[in-house]
């Protein structure tokens, strides 16, 4: 029999995932290991014809060393979970840790399996594979992410079925102390000698005149306040860009996007607080023309400045997607004008996720649409008017499985007249389902009986390979806004995540139902409707 490696990618992508324990002890093949979110992490194989899929699961990579491929042992080789196998100083409290760990991969985690026969070249199907698989399916491989931040209330739930005592939790948080101390090293007491010298790690701001400024920011995590990086593009008169950029350290514990943009709690280590960066900016952006390509890099800065109790800068922001819209408008419906497609349609050259690459970026769509048509000064946006825009025109920051859609605020501006207010979309019931206990057990949602009334080019094949046209933005009520297609055989959200969170946070149960309302065109909002008893 010839095994296709589009057909296996398939099949792992697609499979229900299942408790480590579960995975064969008589077969070889194809694996992947799936994380506490539900999301598939790694594709692997047991290419040995000495290794079974439940000694190469459930035994090496929950339970071996976190330094070496046991990728389970690695990525959860965090908070009191952590341990430095080669501290002997430290060895009981670390056994420990790591007995909580393992334990922990058992509760929450779990992996996916295609048993092969053994005349199969395992080895060269994992590597084509491999060549063909998404990058978040297989964001583990080769360490291309950092270990989590210690998911606490899961870990929690795993010491209330262990049922520890004092000891046990007193060794797991001395754990996490000394994991703290390994990651960012130890704070020092502020004082005044301490705060001059970290002012001189800012970097000097180039020196004007310049026409006009674009600047972009990279965050640690969900919170827009997190900032992490900054950068600054600065625009001569003429038009030659210098690029200012710096590492801000946000003081947070949570990294949700290193995997995304590369900087991490070391990376920041030596770095400025926001506070002591702003008063380098205010100077130099006071009274500038300030471009940001969309709303989010002045909402992260006032956000930024909300956490440190610092008066938001009233710089004279504009937009560069505004700009963009009136000079190309033949990307609407096709690519939009986020920076990723016009980085495409205008051959610009820049790594995207890097603040002073994207800064640059926005600058020089500035400056190419100026080539096209005069820029025209923005209208401005009453406060807090609720912005209606495409999304295709942002470049929304892709948590694996999940899409970050962020709130945009609006600037504050006189009124609009009541006849160039648009209307906003009404909410419209779509449909309701009634969860099965399949469902619970398969993390999925049955869309059948109203199917017909999502829009047809959102609807896709039954495998990853023939997705859909166009992505539908599902609200479930969790941090993040999920962007998906659906299954067109199977009727329900292809991707599916964030459905076993879901039903976890509100408990559900076989019978519960839940409903689907269309809250703008392409957008839902996904909420559970208790039945009644």
């Amino acid at each position: 029999m010839r095994f296709s490696a589009e057909d296996l990618l398939s099949a792992l992508l697609e499979v229900a995932p299942r408790p480590t324990v579960q995975a064969p002890r008589d077969a070889r093949g194809l694996y992947g290991l799936v994380d506490h979110h539900g999301d598939l992490r790694y594709i692997g194989s047991t290419s040995s014809r000495e290794q079974t899929l439940y000694e190469r699961i459930h035994q090496r990579h929950r339970t071996g060393s976190e330094n070496t491929s046991h990728y389970f042992s690695a990525m959860y080789n965090t908070g009191r979970m952590w341990r430095d196998r080669t501290d002997a100083l430290t060895k009981a409290d670390g056994d420990i840790a790591k007995a909580l760990r393992n334990e922990f991969v058992v509760d929450h985690c779990r992996a996916v399996w295609l048993p092969l026969p053994d005349t199969a070249d395992i080895a060269r199907l994992e590597a084509e594979v491999l060549s063909l698989a998404p990058d978040h399916a297989i964001a583990w491989n080769r360490r291309r992410m950092q270990a989590y931040d210690e998911p606490v209330d899961l870990v929690e739930a795993t010491l209330r079925r262990l049922g520890w005592g004092v000891r046990e939790k007193a060794a797991i948080e001395r754990q996490r102390l000394r994991f703290l101390s390994a990651m960012v090293g130890p704070v020092a007491a502020p004082a005044p000698k301490r705060a001059s010298m970290r002012q001189a790690n800012v970097t000097p701001f180039p020196k004007g005149p310049f026409r006009f400024f674009a600047l972009d920011v990279e965050t640690a995590n969900n919170d827009r306040g997190s900032i992490c990086q900054i950068g600054v593009a600065c625009v001569r008169p003429n038009n030659s860009i210098e690029t200012w950029v710096t590492y801000v350290d946000p003081r947070v514990d949570r990294w949700m996007f290193t995997y995304l943009h590369g900087i991490s709690a070391r990376t920041v280590q030596a770095a400025p607080t926001f506070a002591e960066v702003l008063p380098v900016l205010r100077d130099a952006l006071n009274g500038a023309t300030v471009y940001q390509h969309s709303g989010f890099d002045r909402s992260a800065v006032a956000a930024a400045c909300g956490n440190c109790g610092l008066t938001v800068p009233q710089w004279d922001w504009r937009d560069s997607v505004h700009v963009a819209r009136a000079a190309w408008p033949e990307l609407r419906g096709n690519g939009g004008h986020g920076l990723a497609s016009l980085k495409q349609h205008l051959g610009l050259m820049f790594e995207h996720h890097d603040a002073g690459e994207d800064a640059r970026a926005a600058a020089e769509v500035v400056l190419r649409a100026e080539g096209v048509q005069p820029v025209r000064t923005q209208p401005p946006v009453p406060t807090g008017q609720i912005v209606i825009v495409d999304d295709e025109d942002f470049d929304l920051i892709e948590d694996d499985d999940n899409t970050v859609m962020v709130m945009r605020e609006a600037p504050a501006a006189p009124l609009l007249s009541p006849d160039t207010i648009p209307r906003q979309h009404s909410r419209r019931h779509i449909g309701t389902t009634e969860i099965k206990q399949g469902n619970i057990d398969n993390s999925h949602i049955y869309l059948r009986s109203f199917f017909e009334k999502f829009p047809a080019d959102a609807i896709g094949g039954s495998n990853r390979a023939s997705v859909a046209q166009r992505e539908i933005a599902v609200d479930w009520g969790g941090a993040t806004v999920v962007m998906t297609d659906l299954d067109g055989q199977k009727k329900f959200f292809r991707k599916r995540g964030w459905i076993r969170e879901f039903f976890e946070r509100h408990g559900v149960c076989a019978g519960d139902m839940v409903t689907v309302e269309e809250v703008a065109p392409y957008s839902y909002r996904v909420a559970l409707q208790r039945r009644l008893t």
